[in-house]
């Protein structure tokens, strides 16, 4: 991770992902991701309640992955190493086939 205005980065290596999944309209699909980490990486300890908001196009399609404290927007982005992980979990076909069923909002 890297801390805006920072020159120290952290590299975090996620373990598993809990995800909830919710299609808030017609084109966007916004999911949470709490991720579990290696104990070798741990998370950044000014972090309370570290999460991942991934928004995708309904047909599964990454368009924007924020990190999160306490569901709001942090001071942190991910490296291009954290990113190629949440993507590898998110083009998992057991993720996918859940966005694709994921019912319209009422």
């Amino acid at each position: 991770m890297i801390k805006y205005g920072s020159d120290q980065i952290t590299e975090l290596r996620f373990t598993r992902f809990d995800a909830s999944m919710e299609r808030r309209d017609d084109q966007w699909v916004d999911i949470v991701l709490r991720p579990t980490v290696d104990e070798g990486t741990p998370v950044p300890d000014d972090l309370i309640q570290f999460t991942l908001y991934v928004i995708c196009t309904l047909d599964g399609t990454i368009v924007q992955m924020v990190p999160q404290d306490e569901d709001c927007d942090c001071e942190y982005q991910l490296t291009f190493s954290e990113k190629e992980q949440v993507s590898a979990y998110m083009t998992q076909p057991a993720i996918q086939e859940a966005i694709s069923n994921l019912t319209p909002p009422q």
